[in-house]
């Protein structure tokens, strides 16, 4: 019984000296200032066409089991469905992307009710952002149709290189001279009326170099790369990394403090899905990843810029058979047109945070704008 009164005391006591002392008192969550992650200055968003998880994985299993995909720290998924289709087209996609809508099979930048919505370059430019777009389709393809253009059919190629004259895009590489200077529904020539807006225009083959070493002026640039279609990756077609590198360069050089977009695209990922050509698909994702490598070192250094990688949708149902080994493959198709897979999102840089877990491909516009903390 002593024994238990001497305890208390004892306690009681040590109670009352530590109640002489000062203690600062632990901040609540709700007092500390949390700080707002740094908003990007530029945005270089790159779009495998056709890219769904079976392309990824034989592009890793036949590249040595790696790719630039594996560098990203944030990872999500998208939903690629069309406002009236569950399986969608490029064009519908790429609107997705760059208006924040669903919209109809075939739609360039417009709504449902085919009227015009604004893309993202088109906010980009009018927030004094200089803007780039590159493809290794025709400039006037779908998915880089849908950041500049708005038609109610991405057929309508003449029409949507109008748009092109109109949109104020600072630099462009692709294909599709074609619709610029031999045009079916006018004798307008395209080309011409670039130049007069302040565009160096050329061929990427013959002039390429030389316009970099003398565009001391700094004006807008444009290469026309084909006719029609650049050739694939497999016959000879090499200027998907070169444009890109150099066009981050150009851009960079002309934002000043306003940053800039570019969107680039790895369009035949796609054709080789619809060929049920696997060496085809294996070498277009390749060289995609190649070039992501270099826009991610190009990131890392600048520290300023989010990468954002994914694809409009999944092409040809492709995926990988048993019997298959590292480097030696047995793959399947289950169609030769688009699937509705569900599509990885790769994120990169300031914002990048945002673009983890699974959400609708309208997001990825959203995201975008976010990061950039526009209202």
């Amino acid at each position: 019984m002593i024994r238990i009164i001497s305890l208390s005391y004892l306690i009681l006591f040590l109670c009352s000296c530590n109640a002489t002392k000062t203690v600062t008192p632990t901040k609540s969550i709700t007092q500390v200032a949390i700080q707002k992650p740094n908003a990007p200055k530029n945005i270089i968003l790159l779009i495998g066409d056709g890219m769904g998880m079976g392309q990824i994985s034989a592009g890793t299993y036949m590249n040595d089991n790696t790719s630039a995909l594996e560098r990203f720290p944030i990872v999500g998924l998208h939903k690629p469905h069309c406002s009236d289709s569950l399986i969608t087209d490029s064009a519908a996609a790429a609107t997705s992307f760059a208006s924040g809508i669903k919209t109809y099979y075939n739609a360039i930048g417009v709504d449902t009710d085919s009227l015009p919505v604004p893309t993202i370059l088109e906010e980009a430019e009018s927030k004094s952002m200089v803007t780039g777009l590159v493809a290794t389709s025709t400039i006037v393809h779908a998915t880089p149709a849908a950041f500049y253009a708005h038609n109610k059919s991405r057929r309508n190629y003449e029409e949507i290189a109008v748009d092109l004259v109109d949109s104020g895009v600072d630099y462009f590489v692709g294909g599709g001279n074609k619709f610029f200077t031999r045009r079916e529904s006018d004798e307008r020539n395209l080309a011409y009326e670039l130049k007069e807006k302040g565009y160096a225009i050329g061929n990427y083959l013959s002039d390429f170099t030389q316009f970099f070493e003398t565009n001391k002026e700094r004006k807008k640039i444009g290469f026309l790369t084909a006719d029609k279609d650049p050739l694939p990756q497999l016959q000879g077609r090499d200027y998907l990394e070169n444009s890109s590198l150099r066009g981050i360069e150009f851009l960079d050089g002309l934002s000043s403090e306003n940053g800039f977009f570019l969107m680039i695209e790895g369009s035949q990922i796609d054709w080789g899905g619809h060929a049920n050509n696997p060496e085809y698909i294996v070498s277009e994702f390749i060289e995609f990843s190649n070039l992501i490598h270099k826009v991610l070192d190009w990131a890392e250094n600048d520290g300023n810029t989010l990468v954002v990688v994914t694809a409009d949708h999944e092409t040809g149902g492709f995926t990988i058979q048993p019997g298959s080994e590292m480097g030696n493959l047995k793959t399947a198709f289950t169609s030769k047109k688009h699937s509705g897979d569900f599509i990885p999102v790769f994120a990169y840089g300031p914002g990048s945070e945002l673009f983890s877990g699974l959400y609708e491909n309208t997001a990825i516009y959203h995201k975008m704008r976010k990061a950039l903390d526009w209202k």
